[in-house]
């Protein structure tokens, strides 16, 4: 009862959340998908947290650590330079532009006829074919918890119960795979009962209040994410011997080699020609993803801050928050599972081990928290589980309705300008799509892990076009164009013929990032630069970092400028990239210890993340980051094209 007592509190707050912000939302698209930019930065770092939680995240974790040791983690640590990039870099860029999506974007950065078929097919390809794929994956984690707390064939009377069940049967519809051991056709008619009320829940205060709704409760969900999380890694810990402990045990399990293995932050030493493999994928997937300008719902928070420095701090807390606070609590969990489940080299060779492990994070909540805790962390689950929903919701309405609705089909089909509320009409009504379109990827579906591979394989294609925009003048709608036919093209070839075996997938992104980086390049030199009125436009108005010498001599600057402005940002990424980095292994050593590693290493790390601390951040805070740096102009005997032109 006290667990239901607290699931049911935290719904009512979503719901009233939803119905407060109904009425701003409801007045235009920037107040729906924006909240009139008005979100402090330390509230859109905590939405974007709240978003990447993720009820899958957990659950991959558990996997990774499982299959292939703490190293495996790398994987997803990785993307902190992305996110610091995109802090320090990006996220300015993102807010001063002033639009919407990354789709209309291509209005305001690029010149020639194809504009208008890029925004539309960027529209269509992010909002909907990527974004219900990660949603398909949340929905996959969503149906492995409902499936162990959610009993609906105990609760519900035969009268309602039934006819699901009869449906489900007639229709063959099979929702994920049993890990109670339920008969397939009741378990899958429980999920669907699950996921619908889920959605229902979700969609209810995100459609109702927009963005802003969004942000208010992924705060909330954020925190009580955590506390939960946070509680259940001392349970699990506490059950399997105590961090002191924790090593000893899984030697005593699974031998020293394989101990080793698994708890080490460093590349193992017998890993031979494995190794170059995995530091390729780590290498490519950070920068050669569809996100890796902040694209997305990263961007959208960004765009949603009401100052550079906001957009700034932003991207800071998420990272920190991202990377080492979240990382340290499902580490503790995962490794406690380690000692609580163990396995056998047999059952690790088996078919559905993965999936299987996956699931144990879902298992544990039921085997080893009390009543009220459990209540806390079904309740995080959901939170992440909702955040991660609402999030894909908002952000997959926006293309919708600001680029396929109002920037396509409203001024080319129907010849006129839609009204605001028309718009966000057209949102709401899209979001119900979206849906349809995640579940029905959702029942086709294995593991987490398969799902992420194939969509950071879709997204290679597009990361260095996507980065390059922001820092090379001579980028422009046909480079993208280019990128996103042959991703499309190049994708599926690589599937059919090198399928989607883990052990081939270094292979897999490292012919998509050169076909698509090659292609992208090429293109760009043999078709027409965007033109100087565009340039000049844009430049003025985002104030780009990096090679814009044109488009800077444009508005009267100098084109050493931006060069310089760009420096000084990579030079705050890598430090704290080092902070960051320094410590997550400093006090992941110390917590987890390494069988047979030295502590002096773990001490190091530690003293290198603690020192470069106050240096990143007065670089972070300081006045210089928040001043506009195209004060220092052209000499005065150097004039620019405009004024040569007059």
């Amino acid at each position: 009862m006290l667990d239901l007592l607290i699931v049911m509190a935290f719904i009512l707050y979503g719901l009233g959340s939803g119905l407060r912000a109904r009425g701003k939302a409801s007045q235009s698209l920037d107040e729906y998908f924006l909240a009139g930019r008005t979100i402090k930065g330390w509230k859109a770092g905590f939405s974007m947290g709240a978003t990447q939680f993720a009820a899958d995240t957990p659950l991959l974790v558990t996997g990774l650590v499982a299959t292939a040791g703490i190293f495996a983690l790398w994987r997803l640590w990785i993307y902190g330079l992305a996110f610091l990039l995109m802090a320090f870099v990006f996220a300015v860029g993102w807010r001063r532009a002033g639009v919407l999506t990354d789709a209309e974007l291509t209005c305001v950065r690029y010149s020639g006829k194809g504009v208008t078929l890029l925004r539309l097919l960027k529209a269509i390809y992010y909002g909907t074919v990527i974004n219900c794929v990660v949603l398909a994956m949340v929905l996959v984690a969503a149906i492995r918890i409902a499936e162990v707390f959610l009993p609906w064939h105990l609760w519900l009377p035969a009268g309602f119960y039934d006819p699901i069940v009869a449906f489900i049967a007639s229709t063959g519809i099979q929702l994920g795979g049993s890990i109670t051991g339920l008969d397939p056709t009741m378990m899958s008619a429980n999920n669907l009962i699950s996921i619908l009320l889920i959605l229902a829940f979700t969609a209810m205060y995100s459609i109702t209040g927009g963005l802003r709704a969004v942000v208010q409760t992924d705060v909330v969900q954020f925190s009580l994410a955590m506390i939960g999380t946070l509680l259940y890694a001392w349970f699990v810990v506490h059950a399997a011997g105590g961090l002191g402990g924790l090593t000893d045990r899984i030697v005593d399990l699974y031998g020293s080699e394989q101990a080793g293995r698994m708890l080490s932050f460093a590349p193992p030493a017998d890993a031979g020609e494995a190794l170059m493999p995995f530091l390729v994928i780590v290498s490519l997937q950070w920068f050669f993803q569809m996100n890796a300008d902040g694209t997305g719902y990263l961007a959208q928070r960004s765009m949603a801050c009401p100052t550079d420095r906001d957009a700034r701090i932003a991207g800071l807390v998420f990272t920190w928050l991202q990377i080492f606070l979240r990382s340290l609590f499902w580490m503790a969990i995962a490794i406690g599972l380690l000692v609580l489940y163990p396995f056998t080299p047999a059952e690790m060779a088996g078919d559905g081990f993965t999936a299987a492990r996956e699931a144990l994070f879902v298992q544990g909540i039921e085997d080893l928290l009390p009543p009220g805790v459990r209540g806390l962390m079904l309740v995080g689950l959901l939170a992440a589980l909702a955040s991660t929903v609402d999030t894909h919701l908002n952000w997959g309405a926006s293309y919708w309705s600001n680029d396929v609705y109002g920037g396509v089909f409203a001024p080319h089909v129907l010849k006129r300008k839609p009204k605001d509320r028309e718009l966000v009409l057209v949102a709401r009504l899209s979001n119900v799509l979206i849906l349809l379109i995640a579940m029905i990827i959702m029942a086709n579906l294995g593991s987490i892990q398969t799902a992420w591979f194939i969509s950071l394989l879709f997204g290679a294609g597009m990361g260095s076009v996507l980065v390059l925009r922001w820092l090379w003048e001579r980028i422009n709608l046909y480079s993208e164009l280019a990128a996103m036919a042959v991703s499309l093209i190049t994708a599926p070839l690589l599937l059919y013929y090198l399928g989607t075996d883990p052990d081939r997938e270094w292979v897999r992104l490292g012919i998509m990032a050169l076909a698509t980086t090659s292609a992208a390049i090429l293109v760009t030199f043999i078709t027409p630069a965007t033109d100087d009125a565009t340039l000049k436009r844009f430049y003025g108005r985002v104030r780009p970092f990096g090679f814009w010498r044109r488009a800077a001599r444009l508005n009267g600057v100098a084109g050493a400028v931006s060069v310089k402005a760009l420096g000084t940002r990579l030079f705050a990424v890598a430090v704290t990239a080092v902070s960051l980095f320094s410590l997550l292994v400093g006090v992941g050593r110390l917590m987890f210890s390494p069988a047979g590693g030295s502590a002096v290493i773990s001490w190091m790390c530690l003293a290198v993340g603690l020192l470069l601390i106050p240096v990143w951040l007065r670089i972070a805070m300081g006045r210089e980051f928040d001043s506009d740096p195209n004060d220092e102009m052209l000499p005065d005997d150097i004039a620019t094209p405009e004024k040569t032109n007059n």
